[in-house]
Protein backbone atom coordinates (compact mmCIF):
# COMPACT_ATOMS: atom_id res chain seq x y z
CA UNK A 1 0.00 0.00 0.00
CA UNK A 2 1.39 3.37 -0.81
CA UNK A 3 1.95 5.99 1.44
CA UNK A 4 -0.59 8.16 -0.26
CA UNK A 5 -3.09 5.24 0.54
CA UNK A 6 -1.95 4.77 3.96
CA UNK A 7 -1.96 8.48 4.86
CA UNK A 8 -5.56 9.36 7.15
CA UNK A 9 -7.12 12.32 5.30
CA UNK A 10 -8.97 14.54 7.93
CA UNK A 11 -12.21 15.38 7.20
CA UNK A 12 -15.08 17.78 8.40
CA UNK A 13 -16.46 14.94 10.15
CA UNK A 14 -13.49 14.70 12.35
CA UNK A 15 -13.79 16.75 15.56
CA UNK A 16 -10.52 18.12 15.26
CA UNK A 17 -10.80 19.41 11.52
CA UNK A 18 -14.33 21.32 12.27
CA UNK A 19 -12.51 23.23 15.05
CA UNK A 20 -9.98 24.36 12.05
CA UNK A 21 -11.29 26.78 10.45
CA UNK A 22 -11.61 28.72 13.97
CA UNK A 23 -7.95 28.17 14.78
CA UNK A 24 -6.79 29.88 11.87
CA UNK A 25 -7.20 33.05 13.21
CA UNK A 26 -5.28 31.95 16.35
CA UNK A 27 -1.30 31.17 16.44
CA UNK A 28 -1.19 28.69 19.52
CA UNK A 29 -2.83 27.03 22.10
CA UNK A 30 -1.10 24.92 25.08
CA UNK A 31 -2.37 22.27 22.55
CA UNK A 32 -1.93 23.65 19.30
CA UNK A 33 0.84 25.16 17.64
CA UNK A 34 -0.86 26.73 14.76
CA UNK A 35 1.96 27.93 12.14
CA UNK A 36 0.34 28.89 9.10
CA UNK A 37 -1.27 31.49 11.36
CA UNK A 38 2.48 32.44 12.87
CA UNK A 39 2.90 32.65 8.96
CA UNK A 40 0.48 35.01 8.57
CA UNK A 41 0.73 37.18 11.23
CA UNK A 42 4.77 37.02 10.71
CA UNK A 43 5.66 35.62 7.21
CA UNK A 44 6.88 39.35 6.04
CA UNK A 45 9.57 39.08 9.20
CA UNK A 46 13.01 38.77 8.08
CA UNK A 47 13.48 36.21 11.07
CA UNK A 48 10.54 34.09 10.14
CA UNK A 49 12.05 33.37 6.92
CA UNK A 50 15.85 33.01 8.18
CA UNK A 51 14.98 30.77 11.72
CA UNK A 52 12.11 29.07 10.29
CA UNK A 53 10.63 26.04 12.78
CA UNK A 54 10.96 23.73 10.20
CA UNK A 55 12.86 24.09 6.59
CA UNK A 56 10.23 22.57 4.92
CA UNK A 57 7.67 25.03 3.36
CA UNK A 58 5.02 23.10 3.56
CA UNK A 59 5.57 21.53 7.31
CA UNK A 60 6.20 24.96 8.15
CA UNK A 61 2.34 26.04 7.73
CA UNK A 62 1.22 23.37 9.26
CA UNK A 63 -0.58 22.32 12.62
CA UNK A 64 1.08 20.59 14.88
CA UNK A 65 -1.50 19.16 17.57
CA UNK A 66 -0.71 17.37 20.60
CA UNK A 67 -3.32 14.76 20.63
CA UNK A 68 -4.78 12.09 22.96
CA UNK A 69 -5.22 8.73 21.30
CA UNK A 70 -8.27 7.24 20.59
CA UNK A 71 -9.29 3.36 19.90
CA UNK A 72 -8.75 4.00 16.61
CA UNK A 73 -5.36 5.24 16.56
CA UNK A 74 -3.54 2.80 19.03
CA UNK A 75 -2.92 0.61 16.07
CA UNK A 76 -0.93 2.75 14.51
CA UNK A 77 1.91 2.23 16.88
CA UNK A 78 4.65 -0.43 18.08
CA UNK A 79 4.26 0.98 21.75
CA UNK A 80 0.93 2.21 23.45
CA UNK A 81 1.45 5.79 24.63
CA UNK A 82 -1.91 8.03 25.78
CA UNK A 83 -0.72 11.04 23.52
CA UNK A 84 0.52 11.58 20.22
CA UNK A 85 2.40 14.46 17.92
CA UNK A 86 -0.17 15.03 15.31
CA UNK A 87 0.85 16.69 12.42
CA UNK A 88 -2.10 18.46 10.13
CA UNK A 89 -1.27 19.65 6.71
CA UNK A 90 -4.04 21.76 5.00
CA UNK A 91 -5.82 20.58 1.21
CA UNK A 92 -6.21 24.33 1.13
CA UNK A 93 -4.57 27.28 3.01
CA UNK A 94 -7.30 29.62 2.48
CA UNK A 95 -9.77 27.31 3.84
CA UNK A 96 -9.00 24.93 7.25
CA UNK A 97 -12.71 23.74 6.57
CA UNK A 98 -11.72 21.70 3.70
CA UNK A 99 -9.28 19.48 6.34
CA UNK A 100 -6.34 18.37 5.40
CA UNK A 101 -3.61 15.33 5.37
CA UNK A 102 -2.41 14.28 8.72
CA UNK A 103 -0.18 11.97 10.49
CA UNK A 104 1.22 11.04 13.78
CA UNK A 105 4.98 11.83 14.96
CA UNK A 106 6.33 8.12 16.12
CA UNK A 107 3.80 6.23 14.21
CA UNK A 108 4.79 3.23 12.01
CA UNK A 109 6.17 4.71 8.20
CA UNK A 110 5.56 8.38 9.70
CA UNK A 111 8.93 9.69 7.86
CA UNK A 112 7.72 8.08 4.17
CA UNK A 113 3.80 9.86 5.11
CA UNK A 114 5.70 12.78 6.12
CA UNK A 115 7.82 13.41 2.71
CA UNK A 116 4.77 12.54 1.00
CA UNK A 117 2.68 15.17 2.55
CA UNK A 118 5.60 17.76 2.14
CA UNK A 119 6.86 16.93 -1.49
CA UNK A 120 9.85 16.31 0.19
CA UNK A 121 12.38 13.82 -0.15
CA UNK A 122 15.85 15.49 0.04
CA UNK A 123 17.32 15.48 3.45
CA UNK A 124 14.93 16.54 6.09
CA UNK A 125 16.95 15.29 8.78
CA UNK A 126 16.55 18.79 10.88
CA UNK A 127 12.89 18.84 10.48
CA UNK A 128 13.13 15.35 11.79
CA UNK A 129 14.78 16.25 15.09
CA UNK A 130 12.98 19.16 15.62
CA UNK A 131 9.34 17.06 15.41
CA UNK A 132 11.07 13.82 17.54
CA UNK A 133 12.14 17.00 20.27
CA UNK A 134 8.45 18.41 20.17
CA UNK A 135 6.76 14.87 20.39
CA UNK A 136 8.69 14.29 23.88
CA UNK A 137 7.10 17.26 25.44
CA UNK A 138 3.68 17.06 27.50
CA UNK A 139 2.48 20.15 25.61
CA UNK A 140 3.14 23.03 23.53
CA UNK A 141 3.21 25.71 26.23
CA UNK A 142 5.68 28.39 24.43
CA UNK A 143 8.39 28.80 26.80
CA UNK A 144 8.99 24.62 27.46
CA UNK A 145 9.22 24.61 23.63
CA UNK A 146 11.67 27.42 23.18
CA UNK A 147 13.30 26.03 25.91
CA UNK A 148 13.59 22.37 25.03
CA UNK A 149 14.52 23.23 21.39
CA UNK A 150 17.28 25.55 21.87
CA UNK A 151 18.22 23.27 24.80
CA UNK A 152 19.16 20.43 22.07
CA UNK A 153 20.96 23.35 19.77
CA UNK A 154 17.43 24.00 17.48
CA UNK A 155 17.04 27.38 17.09
CA UNK A 156 13.97 29.13 16.04
CA UNK A 157 12.74 33.12 15.39
CA UNK A 158 11.16 34.53 18.71
CA UNK A 159 7.58 34.46 16.30
CA UNK A 160 7.11 30.91 16.69
CA UNK A 161 7.16 31.32 20.60
CA UNK A 162 3.86 33.07 21.92
CA UNK A 163 5.29 33.90 25.09
CA UNK A 164 5.37 38.14 24.88
CA UNK A 165 7.99 39.94 26.66
CA UNK A 166 5.74 41.05 29.30
CA UNK A 167 4.82 37.55 30.06
CA UNK A 168 8.89 36.47 30.44
CA UNK A 169 9.19 39.77 32.36
CA UNK A 170 6.44 39.10 34.94
CA UNK A 171 7.97 35.04 34.81
CA UNK A 172 11.50 36.72 36.04
CA UNK A 173 9.97 37.92 38.46
CA UNK A 174 7.65 35.10 40.11
CA UNK A 175 10.98 32.98 39.56
CA UNK A 176 13.00 35.04 41.67
CA UNK A 177 10.88 35.27 44.83
CA UNK A 178 10.37 31.19 44.55
CA UNK A 179 14.41 30.93 44.91
CA UNK A 180 15.51 34.13 46.93
CA UNK A 181 15.78 31.69 49.56
CA UNK A 182 17.45 29.30 47.72
CA UNK A 183 20.39 31.52 46.75
CA UNK A 184 20.91 33.19 50.12
CA UNK A 185 20.95 28.98 51.29
CA UNK A 186 23.31 28.76 48.50
CA UNK A 187 25.80 31.01 50.27
CA UNK A 188 25.45 31.41 53.89
CA UNK A 189 28.12 28.45 54.45
CA UNK A 190 30.87 30.65 53.14
CA UNK A 191 29.19 34.20 54.77
CA UNK A 192 28.72 35.94 51.84
CA UNK A 193 25.85 38.14 51.39
CA UNK A 194 24.72 37.88 47.64
CA UNK A 195 24.11 41.08 46.02
CA UNK A 196 20.98 42.24 44.56
CA UNK A 197 22.37 42.47 40.93
CA UNK A 198 23.98 38.78 41.58
CA UNK A 199 21.29 37.31 42.27
CA UNK A 200 19.52 38.51 39.80
CA UNK A 201 21.78 37.18 37.42
CA UNK A 202 21.43 33.55 39.22
CA UNK A 203 17.71 33.94 38.11
CA UNK A 204 18.78 34.71 34.69
CA UNK A 205 20.93 31.50 34.33
CA UNK A 206 18.60 28.87 35.71
CA UNK A 207 15.71 30.66 33.15
CA UNK A 208 18.57 30.91 30.73
CA UNK A 209 19.25 27.41 28.29
CA UNK A 210 22.20 26.64 29.24
CA UNK A 211 23.15 25.41 32.83
CA UNK A 212 26.75 27.06 33.42
CA UNK A 213 29.31 27.73 36.28
CA UNK A 214 27.22 30.69 37.55
CA UNK A 215 24.81 28.24 38.88
CA UNK A 216 27.21 25.67 40.27
CA UNK A 217 26.76 27.31 43.94
CA UNK A 218 23.50 25.72 43.68
CA UNK A 219 24.78 22.43 42.24
CA UNK A 220 27.47 22.19 44.97
CA UNK A 221 24.10 22.29 47.53
CA UNK A 222 22.19 20.37 46.20
CA UNK A 223 25.11 17.80 45.85
CA UNK A 224 24.38 16.83 41.99
CA UNK A 225 26.75 15.63 39.41
CA UNK A 226 26.81 17.72 35.83
CA UNK A 227 24.34 15.37 33.62
CA UNK A 228 22.00 14.68 36.35
CA UNK A 229 21.57 18.32 37.38
CA UNK A 230 20.80 19.68 33.83
CA UNK A 231 18.20 17.35 33.40
CA UNK A 232 16.91 18.73 36.89
CA UNK A 233 17.09 21.90 36.47
CA UNK A 234 15.15 21.58 33.06
CA UNK A 235 12.24 20.18 34.91
CA UNK A 236 12.67 22.43 37.35
CA UNK A 237 11.94 25.66 35.35
CA UNK A 238 9.25 23.47 33.82
CA UNK A 239 7.59 23.48 37.74
CA UNK A 240 8.58 26.66 38.02
CA UNK A 241 7.04 27.97 34.61
CA UNK A 242 3.61 25.73 35.75
CA UNK A 243 3.55 27.60 39.13
CA UNK A 244 3.76 30.97 37.32
CA UNK A 245 1.12 30.04 34.59
CA UNK A 246 -1.33 28.32 37.10
CA UNK A 247 -1.36 31.77 39.25
CA UNK A 248 -3.67 32.94 36.26
CA UNK A 249 -4.73 29.97 35.21
CA UNK A 250 -7.60 29.25 38.03
CA UNK A 251 -9.14 32.15 37.91
CA UNK A 252 -9.55 31.87 34.28
CA UNK A 253 -10.84 28.50 34.86
CA UNK A 254 -13.39 29.25 37.14
CA UNK A 255 -14.56 31.93 34.66
CA UNK A 256 -14.89 29.37 31.85
CA UNK A 257 -16.33 26.89 34.12
CA UNK A 258 -19.32 29.57 34.92
CA UNK A 259 -19.73 30.35 31.04
CA UNK A 260 -19.77 26.86 30.04
CA UNK A 261 -22.58 26.32 32.74
CA UNK A 262 -24.37 29.29 31.14
CA UNK A 263 -23.84 28.94 27.27
CA UNK A 264 -26.82 29.08 24.95
CA UNK A 265 -27.16 26.83 22.40
CA UNK A 266 -29.15 27.64 19.18
CA UNK A 267 -30.49 24.84 16.27
CA UNK A 268 -32.99 21.59 16.20
CA UNK A 269 -31.71 18.82 18.46
CA UNK A 270 -33.67 15.54 19.60
CA UNK A 271 -34.24 15.09 23.41
CA UNK A 272 -30.82 12.36 23.37
CA UNK A 273 -28.98 15.31 22.42
CA UNK A 274 -29.97 17.70 24.53
CA UNK A 275 -29.90 15.12 28.08
CA UNK A 276 -26.06 14.75 26.32
CA UNK A 277 -25.43 18.07 26.39
CA UNK A 278 -26.52 18.56 29.95
CA UNK A 279 -24.54 15.72 31.02
CA UNK A 280 -21.32 16.14 29.68
CA UNK A 281 -21.20 20.55 30.90
CA UNK A 282 -22.26 18.81 34.13
CA UNK A 283 -19.03 16.31 33.88
CA UNK A 284 -16.83 19.14 32.64
CA UNK A 285 -17.15 21.13 35.64
CA UNK A 286 -16.93 18.06 37.83
CA UNK A 287 -13.58 16.96 35.60
CA UNK A 288 -11.75 20.49 35.96
CA UNK A 289 -12.09 20.41 39.94
CA UNK A 290 -10.52 17.43 39.76
CA UNK A 291 -7.97 18.15 37.81
CA UNK A 292 -7.42 21.09 40.03
CA UNK A 293 -6.78 18.42 43.03
CA UNK A 294 -4.56 16.49 41.19
CA UNK A 295 -2.44 19.46 39.79
CA UNK A 296 -2.02 20.59 43.40
CA UNK A 297 -1.14 17.40 44.94
CA UNK A 298 1.98 17.27 42.47
CA UNK A 299 3.17 21.14 43.28
CA UNK A 300 2.97 19.74 47.01
CA UNK A 301 5.79 17.50 46.28
CA UNK A 302 7.25 20.16 44.94
CA UNK A 303 6.36 22.57 47.75
CA UNK A 304 7.63 20.59 50.12
CA UNK A 305 10.66 19.29 49.02
CA UNK A 306 11.62 22.99 48.43
CA UNK A 307 10.70 24.05 52.20
CA UNK A 308 12.77 20.94 53.19
CA UNK A 309 15.53 21.87 51.75
CA UNK A 310 15.25 25.72 52.97
CA UNK A 311 13.91 25.18 56.13
CA UNK A 312 15.66 22.03 57.74
CA UNK A 313 18.89 22.29 55.24
CA UNK A 314 18.23 19.02 53.62
CA UNK A 315 19.55 18.95 50.51
CA UNK A 316 18.58 14.69 49.58
CA UNK A 317 14.87 15.69 49.88
CA UNK A 318 15.30 18.39 46.94
CA UNK A 319 17.91 16.50 45.05
CA UNK A 320 15.66 13.29 45.21
CA UNK A 321 12.93 15.81 43.53
CA UNK A 322 15.12 16.73 40.59
CA UNK A 323 15.69 13.10 40.03
CA UNK A 324 12.16 12.36 39.95
CA UNK A 325 11.67 15.51 38.09
CA UNK A 326 11.58 14.41 34.75
CA UNK A 327 8.89 12.07 34.86
CA UNK A 328 7.13 13.97 37.47
CA UNK A 329 6.95 16.70 34.75
CA UNK A 330 5.81 15.19 31.82
CA UNK A 331 2.74 14.16 34.03
CA UNK A 332 2.22 17.70 35.36
CA UNK A 333 2.32 18.88 32.09
CA UNK A 334 -0.22 16.37 30.51
CA UNK A 335 -2.44 18.23 33.60
CA UNK A 336 -2.25 21.55 33.16
CA UNK A 337 -2.27 21.53 29.11
CA UNK A 338 -5.42 20.27 29.14
CA UNK A 339 -6.92 22.45 31.44
CA UNK A 340 -4.87 25.39 29.40
CA UNK A 341 -6.43 24.46 26.34
CA UNK A 342 -10.14 24.10 27.76
CA UNK A 343 -9.26 28.01 29.20
CA UNK A 344 -7.55 29.66 26.26
CA UNK A 345 -9.58 27.85 23.40
CA UNK A 346 -12.70 28.97 25.26
CA UNK A 347 -11.44 32.24 25.77
CA UNK A 348 -10.62 32.81 21.41
CA UNK A 349 -14.16 31.48 20.99
CA UNK A 350 -16.02 33.42 23.44
CA UNK A 351 -14.17 36.45 24.01
CA UNK A 352 -14.90 38.56 27.27
CA UNK A 353 -18.41 40.78 26.65
CA UNK A 354 -19.05 38.80 23.52
CA UNK A 355 -21.90 36.40 23.51
CA UNK A 356 -22.75 33.14 24.92
CA UNK A 357 -23.80 31.69 21.95
CA UNK A 358 -23.08 28.36 20.03
CA UNK A 359 -25.21 26.19 17.27
CA UNK A 360 -25.50 22.81 18.75
CA UNK A 361 -23.04 21.43 15.92
CA UNK A 362 -20.15 23.66 17.16
CA UNK A 363 -21.36 23.55 21.01
CA UNK A 364 -21.40 19.42 20.81
CA UNK A 365 -17.56 19.65 19.39
CA UNK A 366 -16.15 22.21 21.69
CA UNK A 367 -17.82 20.46 24.62
CA UNK A 368 -16.82 16.83 23.26
CA UNK A 369 -12.99 17.84 23.20
CA UNK A 370 -12.78 19.12 26.47
CA UNK A 371 -14.45 16.21 27.67
CA UNK A 372 -12.05 13.81 26.02
CA UNK A 373 -9.08 15.55 27.36
CA UNK A 374 -10.34 15.25 30.89
CA UNK A 375 -11.56 11.99 30.54
CA UNK A 376 -8.09 10.40 29.37
CA UNK A 377 -6.17 12.66 32.08
CA UNK A 378 -8.65 10.70 34.75
CA UNK A 379 -8.79 7.21 33.28
CA UNK A 380 -12.08 7.92 32.42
Amino acid sequence: MSARRKLKSVHKSDRLTRSLRALERTASTSRVLNLLAIQAQSGHRPEHGEAPLFRNRVLNSALVVKHRLRADDIFLFDEIRPTATKIIIPFERSDLGLGGQSFFVGQRGWVDLLREACNEYSDMGRDLATLRLIDQLPSLDPFLLREHLRRHGLMAAPCYFALSGADLEQMHSFVSVQIARLIDLAFQETGRIVPGAYAARLVEALLSTDVDARLEPLRETLVMDGESFKEGVFSWKGFLYYKWMLTRLWSELDAVGGEIARLTITGNRDLETARYVEDIRKRLRRGIVVERKAILRSLEIYDRAFEDLIENSRPQAFRAFLLRAPEMFLSLGEKVGVIAHIASFWRYRFPLGQPLVADIGEAVDILQDFDAGLSANLGV
